[in-house]
């Protein structure tokens, strides 16, 4: 299985990249992660992958725990599912008919994020929810 973060926008801050990426190497040494920056929404729509799952970050989605994050990365890997895919609007989220595509809506918190900043935490959580899987004490 393969997780990948498709997000309008460019990590400009380069602490928040820098951090971001920190996350993503760490993830990387379980499963493939690829992190896909996109212009605006009309790239965003044109990335959309035709196989895997979309999970579109808004705000009012689910509110899951790290172990269900965790539980449901195992789920879909028992399951044969070639990818996640994670959506991430720009500062003015994700279109509706972007979010109509997806099979699940994620919310990161019930404050509002910035997007990039939702990067950065979506990135850490995909590490610490492989970490749980793994079994390695990062999680506690």
């Amino acid at each position: 299985m393969k997780l990948v973060v498709v997000a309008v926008g460019k990590m400009r801050d380069r602490h928040m990249a820098a951090l971001c990426e920190d996350y993503v190497q760490r993830a990387r040494r379980h499963l493939p992660v690829e992190i896909v920056e996109v212009e605006d929404d009309d790239a965003l729509a044109r990335r959309l992958p035709t196989r895997g799952e979309l999970i579109a970050l808004e705000p009012g989605g689910d509110a899951w725990t790290t172990d269900q994050l965790a539980k449901h990365f195992e789920h879909r890997m028992v399951h044969g599912t070639q990818a996640i895919v994670f959506l991430i609007g720009g500062a003015l989220g994700l279109p509706a008919d972007i979010v109509k595509k997806a099979s699940r809506r994620l919310s990161l918190s019930n404050l509002t994020l910035p997007h990039r900043l939702a990067r950065v935490v979506l990135c850490e959580q995909l590490y610490r929810a492989m970490s749980i899987i793994r079994g390695e004490p990062y999680h506690h």
